[in-house]
C-alpha cells in the first residue's frame, strides 16, 4: 500500500487524473491524503468532488477555504467570489449528497508521524491540540445548528488564539489558522492580508513554519493553501501547492519514500 499527497487541485480534474495516471494509483491498494481546496477556481469542481467522494476510504481529504466557501455560499452567506467556480456544483442534482458529504470531512489529520491540513498550524499548538481542536469545528459542521456556523464562520478577528475564547469567535480562530494562514508572529498572531512568497511577510511576521519555537515541528506537516510559496519539502513539511491553477503543477509526494510526482497544468485549466 502507498498513500499519495496531492497539492491543492481546485476544480482542476484533467491535471488530478493525470497525476493518478503517473502515479499509478491503485484505490484497492493505496490510499490519496488530499490537502483541501478540491474545488474553485479550475473549470471542473463539479467532476472532482464526484470522484473523491466515490473513492470512499481510498481518500482523506481535510476541508480548506474553497471548500468552505462553497459551503458558505451554498446556505447564502457571505459574499461571493468574482472568480468563483463552483456554480456547477450548486445547480448538480445530487448537489445536496455532494455538500453533505464535504460538511463531514475532517479539517485535520494525524497519523505515522504526519499531520494533514490545508494551510498550517500556529506556532503554540502541539499536533495532538490541533487534532483537538480541529474536532470542534467538525462538530459544529455537522450538529443540527451547523447553518449558524455557517454564518459566522468567516472574519479575520479574532487574529490569535487565546485558550479563552469561546464560541464563534474560538472555532473562527481555528479555522482561520487551518485554512488561510501564511504568515504569524512568533506569538502567533496571523495576517490574512500577504499572499506572496515568504520574502513578502510583514515586519515582525514570519512563515507560520518558520516560527521560532513551533510546538508542532516534532511532526510531518503536509499542506497546500500557498501557491505562491511552491513546492517546499522539508523534514518536517511537505507544502504541496505547485500552483497548478496558475500554469505551473499538480504534485504528489509518495509518503513512504518521498518519492516526487508532478503533472503540468492542462491548458483548460490555467487561470489568467
Amino acid at each position: 500500500m502507498s498513500t499519495y499527497a496531492i497539492g491543492d487541485i481546485q476544480g482542476c480534474f484533467a491535471s488530478f487524473t493525470r497525476l493518478l495516471e503517473h502515479c499509478r494509483f491503485d484505490p484497492a491498494a493505496d490510499c490519496l491524503w488530499l490537502v483541501g481546496d478540491l474545488v474553485n477556481r479550475g473549470p471542473r469542481s463539479l467532476e472532482t468532488l464526484r470522484f473523491v467522494k466515490e473513492l470512499g476510504d481510498s481518500a482523506i481529504t481535510v476541508l480548506g477555504n474553497h471548500d468552505l466557501a462553497l459551503l458558505v455560499a451554498a446556505e447564502g452567506f457571505g459574499k461571493r467570489g468574482r472568480q468563483d467556480t463552483f456554480d456547477d456544483i450548486l445547480q448538480a442534482p445530487d448537489r445536496e449528497d455532494l455538500l453533505y458529504w464535504l460538511r463531514h470531512q475532517r479539517l485535520c489529520h494525524v497519523e505515522n508521524g504526519h499531520c494533514l491540513v490545508h494551510a498550517g498550524l500556529l506556532p503554540q499548538w502541539t499536533t495532538a491540540r490541533a487534532l483537538t481542536l480541529a474536532g470542534e469545528v467538525e462538530l459544529a459542521l455537522t450538529a443540527p445548528g451547523w447553518r449558524k456556523f455557517m454564518a459566522n464562520m468567516w472574519g479575520s478577528e479574532p487574529a490569535g488564539w487565546s485558550d479563552g475564547l469561546a464560541g464563534w469567535p474560538r472555532l473562527r480562530a481555528i479555522v482561520n489558522a487551518m485554512t488561510r494562514m501564511r504568515f504569524c508572529t512568533p506569538d502567533g498572531i496571523m495576517d490574512f492580508h500577504a499572499t506572496g512568497g515568504p520574502d513578502s511577510a510583514p515586519p515582525g511576521y514570519v512563515p507560520w513554519f518558520d516560527a521560532p519555537g513551533r510546538r508542532s515541528a516534532d511532526t510531518t506537516l503536509v499542506v497546500g493553501h500557498w501557491s505562491a510559496l511552491g513546492l517546499k519539502i522539508q523534514p518536517n513539511l511537505l507544502a504541496l501547492d505547485s500552483g497548478c491553477l496558475w500554469g505551473r503543477q499538480l504534485t504528489a509526494v509518495r509518503l513512504e519514500d518521498r518519492a516526487l510526482f508532478q503533472t503540468p497544468c492542462a491548458t483548460e485549466e490555467i487561470r489568467s
